[in-house]
């Protein structure tokens, strides 16, 4: 069984360093694992250059068998939580960073209390992800970016955007009056997760501006923006909840408040024909229990 999870892994990954740290096992372990596969098997499973790993035609046909069966597996093990007081197990969970410093870390100590059974394996990648094909049994993002095919709960209210300043910055340009004024503003452009450059939203329905603005300095962190705002690079378009904080202690100041945006809340996903996971439903709870109109 091991063995067959192992080759899994490297399919699912298409490399070998990646399905070692899903697995928690060296590289050259795994290798040996799939030699050993294809040695009792009598059939080469994986094609190995120094570029890529790809499944034989006989081992992607035995991958899709194998991935029926785990599924069919897991479905009855994830039935007997019903028969438990407590779910028992490991939760797989592909988060954005935004969603792990606001939703998972404040939540995460009071989870594991509860649920002391279940381990959290929380992967932070703002990149789209397949969290069926990289192994996870669920994801959190903005609930406009979720996949059609999957099971989305929302954990949040719609969330507001605002752009921010240093008081500094703001002194010494002075405060803009409309959304346009914006475009004479040094500015912090964000990168999405495919690297396309994230527009400024501001304003609602009708109202709604979308501006391209430009800056010094871009970045896919939401942590390096806000600090560079702080130290005066830049205006920063961000969640308003995610400098709550800093706007209180006076590191930064909102700009043009009336125009913040309404966006989707963040949301917890999941592939709807399975199962649900051991833990999965009691994290979804104590989330929307803390989060949903908070």
């Amino acid at each position: 069984m091991g063995d067959l999870k192992a080759f899994l892994a490297i399919v699912r990954h298409g490399n070998f360093t990646r399905a070692g740290i899903e697995l928690g096992v060296s590289t050259s372990a795994l290798s040996h694992r799939l030699r050993r596969l294809e040695t009792r098997l009598g059939v080469r499973l994986l094609n190995r250059t120094s570029r890529s790993v790809l499944p034989t035609q006989a081992g992607q046909a035995l991958a899709s068998r194998l991935n029926e069966g785990f599924d069919l597996i897991n479905n009855a093990l994830g039935a007997l939580d019903t028969w438990r007081h407590d779910p028992v197990g490991q939760l797989r969970i592909n988060v954005p960073r935004d969603a792990a410093r606001l939703l998972l870390a404040p939540s995460t100590v009071a989870f594991v209390e509860r649920y002391s059974q279940i381990t959290l394996d929380i992967c932070v990648d703002d990149r789209p992800v397949d969290i069926v094909a990289g192994g996870f049994d669920a994801g959190i993002r903005y609930l406009d970016h979720v996949p059609g095919d999957m099971v989305a709960l929302p954990l949040t209210d719609p969330l507001d955007w605002v752009v921010v300043g240093s008081p500094e910055l703001l002194d010494l340009m002075g405060r803009p009056a409309s959304p346009e004024d914006l475009l004479r503003y040094p500015c912090i452009q964000m990168r999405l997760g495919d690297n396309r450059q994230m527009p400024w939203e501001l304003g609602n329905d009708e109202a709604l501006v979308r501006l391209d603005v430009t800056g010094p300095v871009s970045s896919n962190d939401t942590e390096y923006s806000i600090a560079s705002a702080i130290e005066g690079v830049g205006l920063a378009y961000c969640l308003a909840w995610r400098v709550e904080k800093e706007v209180q202690n006076g590191q930064l100041e909102i700009v043009l408040p009336e125009w913040a945006s309404v966006g989707a809340p963040f949301g917890m996903y999941y592939p709807g024909r399975r199962q649900s996971p051991p833990g999965l439903r009691q994290l979804i709870d104590l989330l929307r229990s803390r989060f949903l109109s908070r």
